[in-house]
């Protein structure tokens, strides 16, 4: 009995740690790569990924910050999120996507992933 609910605790732990991190503070002087780089490099799992997908990017703060999508180390488009607003983005295949700070103070935002409907 114990080892059965030892197992389902460990499962339940592992279970959790899977989980992507989606809310992030954003400090004056930290640029976060959100997905694109790969493994180990992205701060979110893109469910997606391989693929196009829509981004939404919520600003949780009170000061608005900014989307930058890059492909190939080329900037493709940058957005700003106003505070308590949020950016629909569609993300192709291959693009990396960056929340910058504002320099003027700490921001939280919330990312998360969309499948394309066809």
């Amino acid at each position: 009995m114990k080892s059965l609910l030892l197992s389902i605790s460990l499962i339940l732990l592992v279970q959790l740690e899977m989980i992507a991190q989606t809310e992030f503070v954003l400090e004056p002087s930290q640029s976060m790569i959100m997905t694109g780089k790969g493994p180990g490099q992205d701060a979110t799992i893109n469910p997606f990924v391989g693929q196009d997908c829509y981004v939404i990017v919520r600003n949780l703060g009170y000061r608005s910050f900014y989307i930058r999508i890059q492909n190939e180390g080329k900037v493709v488009e940058e957005i700003t999120v106003e505070k308590g607003k949020f950016q629909k983005v569609k993300l192709l295949k291959g693009y990396e996507l960056y929340l910058d700070p504002n320099p003027e103070g700490i921001t939280k935002a919330s990312v998360e992933y969309q499948k394309i409907e066809e």
